[in-house]
């Protein structure tokens, strides 16, 4: 333990220059973190960095458990079934063809397989956080992607720990993981609110009670002999996804996340071997082509494939390459795959290294993908290289009728619904403009115009009939959603929302009517009442049971999935 713990002070000494570097210029910190990792690897034992990744990498596991939110992936859960198994199935072959033709041996080439097919939950989800917490397409696609590839990377580790293809012991732990999973489900849906209620209003007791969780099912999976890696998994899908009404916990979950984050680039930085520097000449080369054969599939050949499959699908061509993108990076479940082989002895070290040393370039890459996606999306669709699809959009809306003088409604959160009861109230026609599938059955339901797609493109405002609209009011919180919605110059005055004053401003003299921002809003509403119960307008009785009416008339849902 203690030998782990000055480990990590090393990791931090050697990490905290390069952070206050990317944060004096802005830099993105992964690719500080990785070589940080590289400097510290000089200073540590190998078998030490081993131990920690398989723990640090577990507990990030368990973190993207807690973020599933299971409602929402099933929205498109059918979608990312058919372009997680196909990209599997394309880049996975690719990947164990590449060894064999470096004179891989078979059994090490589908390790390989496994690197190539594989992406990172950890980089995606962290990558698309945006995309996730606005509730956009490109981010549910991304994430249900990643959790149908972590079920399928779980039953490779579940294979893996049995030590044999021997049918009963791959038997036993595959029905050992699954015991795990089904235990999870029913933790999350008959009892994680019992524990929430035995906390009470203490945020302290109820991390402390999820992180009992946590250990009850990491020490189940490594009773079962399974990895722990399963065991915090299922973990994490235990805790019920309700960042609302478990606010306090979730946020000092973020805060553990982070610190975790840190540890697994740094680890990962840790494992690479320098080519040139650590080994030999030949070596080197040998290395360097495994390794950068697999960094070109999985960042170039993986995102193509995904995004001509959701293509395929009927998906827009922007949220399939956004969504695609997320996936140009090996993950760390392939990292923990690796790790285990070699410890096993069914990996040389030669492979394991090449596969660490593409696991740190692509996510390097990563990194930097995604802050230029809307460039390189932008590059592609302008060659041409996109072809336009707008069959999801086509088949998703509905927009009969006669559209003329209408109100066009970005977003159907809570400020969209007041919108649209306004519209009802004073019989005047409206289209709604969603991206979010999770709402989905809500617009259907209540809306009687709607266009399921992407505000950025122009094909989803042809749908929405924009020319012959008198307004357009965007409920969304997004400065580059603004900047593109200002960029169509529509003859019908647009009114946006910001909640940043210079945003606010900067969109105005863009040429927005009107800028709406909540937090003005908020502060004005307060001051008005307080001001009304000070001249005895209003009594402090009343004051209350009027905000008691207001918070009542609030659904839940709509409340947890506000834009």
């Amino acid at each position: 333990m203690t030998e782990l713990l000055t480990t990590i002070s090393i990791m931090f000494i050697v990490a905290g220059p390069f952070l206050l570097v990317a944060n004096r210029f802005d830099l993105p910190t992964v690719p500080l973190l990785v070589i940080a990792g590289t400097i510290v690897g000089f200073f540590i034992d190998e078998a030490l960095t081993l131990e920690l990744a398989q723990y640090g990498i577990a507990l990030l596991v368990f973190s993207f458990g807690v973020d599933i939110d299971l409602s929402a992936v099933r929205s498109v859960i059918r979608d990312s079934e058919v372009a997680a198994l196909a990209q599997i199935a394309v880049v996975g072959s690719l990947g164990v063809g590449l060894g064999l033709a470096l004179g891989v041996p078979l059994e090490e080439a589908l390790f390989l397989g496994v690197a190539a097919a594989l992406s990172s939950t950890l980089v995606g989800t962290a990558l698309l956080r945006t995309e996730i917490t606005m509730n956009l397409l490109q981010g549910r696609l991304a994430q249900s992607i990643h959790f149908i590839q972590d079920l399928l990377a779980i039953l490779f580790v579940l294979v893996l720990s049995a030590e044999t293809l021997d049918a009963g012991p791959v038997t036993t732990m595959l029905g050992s993981g699954l015991a795990l999973l089904v235990a999870a489900v029913l933790v999350n849906r008959y009892l994680f609110d019992a524990i929430g209620r035995l906390a009470g209003d203490s945020d302290e007791l109820m991390i402390l009670g999820v992180v009992s969780l946590l250990a009850v099912f990491v020490g189940a999976a490594e009773y079962a002999g399974v990895s722990v890696a399963v065991g915090a998994f299922a973990a994490g899908l235990a805790v019920r996804h309700d960042p609302v009404e478990y606010l306090g916990l979730f946020n000092g979950l973020e805060s553990i996340k982070d610190f975790f984050v840190a540890i697994f680039f740094l680890t990962v930085g840790a494992l690479v071997v320098l080519p040139f520097v650590e080994i030999g000449w030949s070596e080197s080369v040998e290395k360097l082509v495994l390794a950068g054969g697999l960094a070109l599939l999985t960042v170039v050949v993986k995102p193509a494939i995904t995004t001509a499959i959701l293509l395929y699908r009927g998906y827009e061509p922007r949220s399939a390459t956004l969504a695609s993108l997320s996936s140009d990076q090996v993950s760390e479940f392939a990292l923990i795959i690796a790790i285990e082989a070699l410890v096993l002895g069914l990996l040389t070290q030669s492979v394991f290294d090449a596969i660490i040393l593409a696991a740190a370039v692509t996510m390097i890459v990563s990194s930097l993908t995604k802050r230029y996606d809307e460039r390189i999306y932008r590059v592609l669709a302008d060659r041409g290289l996109l072809p336009a699809n707008h069959g999801k959009v086509d088949e998703l809306s509905d927009v009969t009728g006669p559209l003329v003088d209408h109100v066009i409604i970005v977003g159907y959160g809570r400020h969209g619904q007041k919108l649209v009861e306004a519209c009802d109230a004073d019989d005047t026609p409206y289209v709604v403009i969603e991206n979010d599938p999770a709402r989905r059955e809500a617009v259907v339901a209540e809306c009687d115009a709607y266009v399921f797609g992407d505000a950025m493109e122009q094909y989803t405002w042809e749908k929405a009939n924009v020319d012959d609209a008198s307004l357009v009011v965007s409920t969304i919180d997004s400065d580059p959603v603004s900047r593109r919605l200002l960029s169509f110059e529509f003859d019908a005055d647009l009114t946006l929302r910001a909640s940043d004053r210079t945003i606010a401003l900067e969109l105005l003299e863009a040429g927005a009517l009107y800028v709406s921002q909540p937090d003005v809003l908020a502060g004005k509403q307060l001051v008005s009442r307080i001001r009304r119960v000070l001249d005895d307008e209003l009594t402090p009785e009343a004051l209350r049971e009027e905000q008691l009416t207001e918070l009542n008339s609030i659904d839940h849902p709509e409340f947890q999935h506000r834009r």
